[in-house]
């Protein structure tokens, strides 16, 4: 990386909350622009950058810098600019003229040490100096901590957070024990810290690195589904990983449950070490599972079910199958339903019985889904309105910007009756924060493919309930005549069984062609997208076909497949502005996902007629408009709403030409497109594939290596996860819990 330094010339944008800021420096050598997160530059300061010097496509060459280190200005012009800015409060360009006429050189250390003597200056009264010492002093504690961490590879941004978090007390707080960064600071893991530990002299078997280092070891479990992990892979990991012995990592494990940070639970298969809210959030689940389920339900007994499913059989001229009737019949009894089945078996055509039934006894129903795109499927689906799981909960934010959710055991959900669909995809955390919103009383029906891949969060919850036989569970598996007539609702089922699918069936709605090589994978998908599908289909390209691929990296993963599609499906033009993020080009017309949930987030529709809050993760759109002057971009989701980004939120939006299959969880498109080729035997699963092929409504295409195919249909090897949920279930089954 290269060096350099310069003295601010202009500041010509700053963001307040992340620091990134795009600034013009002079030096010797003349004029340059410097862009990154540098949270405390001001006009005429000098500072130290060290970074690489990049071209931009609209803006040209500029430095790109990784840190910056504020050198302290010492010239009385320097002095004179440094005030002059604004960048301390309370100081404009006239009173900055008159400190430095008083002080001279010494302006900063009476600013600093002295600062009652600013009432020898004219205009300046006790009031005024508070103001300068609280600017001045919050400047400089940032500034110091940037100065001191800087050396230990902490960036610019993670030293804003640190100033957020600690304040005045940070450097001395990191000085006595420098691990608590990688618990309290996010984007600072365990090594990092254990580095600047290391460089600070620290003893590297201190209880505070070997505790945190434990910690770490629990974290990344759960980035892999697990709620726990047993006590002697944590011993193993945590002893390769800091390159100590067992009886260390067993007494600071003794330790961290005795401050409850953990929880050690003796189990049949040994001790299983969980962090405590994953803990408390399963044992949580367990219970409110059983509370709801045991719940005697006495108004309704008399009801007579078989003659309300017959009256909405006659009113909608349906029959609905054997296990259908068992499964309404089971959701207007119980306390808890679970209805599982894969696609073709009537999930939505037995949930729209319930609602019909619950409606006519006058019981007031919510439906709810895990994402966005979910969550308006099923809106499309039953024609009543579904919210998110969040927005169901009524989610905020703290005074410390913590996700909170407004409706608890406190203040519970109003509805007689709650329908989650595609449970697969709730994790442990968010079904606790479900259940214990619902009070004793309300029917919850819970729908799913237990077969579709599981939470991207920790934990396997519908499969462990499930799993347990504890939960009134009834699996639809009658494939109906219209779904026969599909190959993609035959294959997906095939395949679920382990059988390979039928393939190239004239006139059906399933093929394969092959693709030897990533490079022929990827002509054939860029020829299929551009010309075959939508001609002989008569489909749109960019808006029906929807590319999912295994994995992000690759020749045929997400990444590079989004920069091939762009440039085939929306190329430069003359009119199409463009704008860089994170060296993506983006540019009006393009196909773009919202990846986190924005519940305040607002839009409107072209016209102005409505408009309202919430974006979601996995909502497709495309790029309507970019305004380069206000550096804003909007984009159009669901063909009518329109929202605004500033550049700095474009973290929020990522290409979707082509997107992950685990992303794809709970939409649907028309056409489905997905390279099979090798890929990590993590990725070639069966149940990987079977959700991609699920996504497509009219259409699959598969292009790639038959040899991959066969291995992802007999990879029934589904990532063991280390959850108790099931077995938590079924002890108080034992004990009689439930009958």
């Amino acid at each position: 990386m290269e060096r350099l330094e310069g003295m601010v010339t202009d500041i010509v944008f700053h963001n307040e909350e992340n620091g990134y800021t795009i600034a013009r420096l002079s030096n010797g050598d003349g004029d340059f622009t410097a862009v990154g997160c540098m949270p405390t530059l001001s006009i005429g300061e000098t500072v130290e950058l060290e970074g690489k010097w990049g071209r931009h496509r609209l803006y040209g060459e500029q430095f790109e810098a990784e840190k910056f280190i504020p050198v302290i200005p010492t010239s009385v012009e320097g002095i004179r600019v440094y005030l002059a800015s604004g960048m301390v409060k309370g100081i404009g360009e006239k009173m900055a003229n008159r400190i430095i006429e008083k002080f001279g050189v010494e302006t900063l250390d009476v600013i600093q040490n002295t600062p009652d003597r600013l009432l020898e200056v004219e205009g300046i009264g006790r009031k005024k100096i508070e103001q300068i010492k609280k600017s001045y002093s919050e400047d400089r504690e940032l500034r110091n901590i940037i100065i001191e961490m800087s050396p230990y590879g902490i960036s610019p941004n993670q030293c804003l957070r640190i100033y957020k978090r600690y304040r005045s007390n940070a450097l001395k707080l990191i000085a006595e024990n420098p691990y608590r960064l990688a618990e309290d600071i996010r984007g600072i893991g365990f090594k990092t810290a254990d580095n600047i530990a290391r460089k600070m002299g620290i003893d590297m078997n201190s209880e505070d690195r070997i505790e945190q280092g434990i910690l770490f070891v629990l974290r990344n479990a759960l980035m892999e589904g697990h709620t726990y992990l047993p006590e002697s892979e944590v011993e193993k990991e945590a002893m390769d990983l800091m390159n100590i012995d067992m009886e260390r990592v067993d007494n600071c494990l003794l330790s961290l449950a005795y401050d409850q940070k953990i929880k050690l639970e003796n189990t049949k298969e040994g001790i299983a070490v969980y962090l405590m809210n994953y803990f408390l959030a399963e044992t949580s689940v367990c219970n409110k599972l059983v509370e709801l389920s045991v719940f005697e339900f006495t108004k309704d007994k008399n009801i007579d079910i078989s003659d309300k499913i017959n009256e909405v059989e006659k009113a909608e001229n349906i029959k609905l199958a054997d296990n259908q009737r068992q499964a309404v019949k089971e959701a207007v009894n119980g306390g808890v339903t679970v209805i599982t089945g894969g696609p073709g078996t009537g999930k939505t055509t037995t949930i729209n019985t319930i609602i019909k039934i619950f409606r006519g006894m006058k019981k007031e129903v919510a439906l709810a889904a895990p994402t966005g795109r979910a969550a308006k499927r099923m809106t499309e689906t039953t024609g009543e309105e579904s919210k998110t799981i969040h927005r169901l909960l009524e989610m905020g934010y703290s005074t410390d910007d913590e996700l909170v959710f407004f409706r608890n055991e406190e203040e519970p959900i109003k509805a007689d009756v709650i329908i989650v669909d595609e449970a697969s995809m709730i994790d442990i955390l968010l079904m606790n924060s479900l259940l214990s919103a619902i009070k004793p009383g309300t029917k919850l029906i819970i729908v799913g493919d237990s077969d579709q891949l599981p939470s991207v969060g920790a934990g396997n919850v519908l499969g462990d309930i499930i799993d347990s036989g504890v939960i009134k569970t009834v699996r639809l598996n009658e494939i109906f005549r219209q779904a026969e007539q599909s190959m993609i609702v035959v294959n997906a089922h095939k395949i679920n069984k382990g059988e390979r699918p039928v393939l190239n069936r004239k006139g059906k709605d399933f093929f394969f062609l092959n693709g030897e090589t990533p490079q022929k994978i990827m002509d054939t998908v860029v020829g299929l997208v551009e010309k075959r599908l939508p001609e002989f289909y008569k489909v749109d390209g960019l808006r029906d076909i929807q590319i999912l691929s295994p994995m992000r990296k690759g020749d045929v993963g997400v990444n590079n497949m989004n920069t091939v599609l762009q440039s085939c499906l929306n190329p430069p033009g003359e009119r199409k502005a463009e704008a860089v993020f994170n060296k993506r080009t983006f540019r009006v017309g393009d196909k773009v996902m919202q990846i986190k949930n924005n519940y305040t987030k607002s839009w409107k529709t072209e016209d102005e007629k409505d408009s309202g809050e919430g974006i979601y993760n996995g909502d497709i759109g495309y790029i309507y408009y970019i305004d380069k002057n206000k550096k804003l971009i909007y984009v159009i989701f669901d063909e009518s709403k329109i929202v605004e980004y500033s550049y700095e939120e474009m973290d929020e939006i990522e290409h979707s030409f082509c997107t992950t299959i685990h992303k794809s969880q709970g939409s649907e498109f028309p056409v489905v497109v997905i390279p099979i080729s090798w890929a990590p035997p993590m990725l070639l699963s069966r149940n990987l594939l079977y959700t991609a092929i699920t996504r497509a409504k009219k259409l699959v295409v598969l292009v790639g290596d038959t040899r991959y195919l066969d291995m992802m249909i007999k990879n029934n090897r589904v990532n063991a996860r280390y959850s108790m949920l099931s077995e938590r279930l079924g002890v108080l089954k034992e004990e009689g819990v439930i009958i």
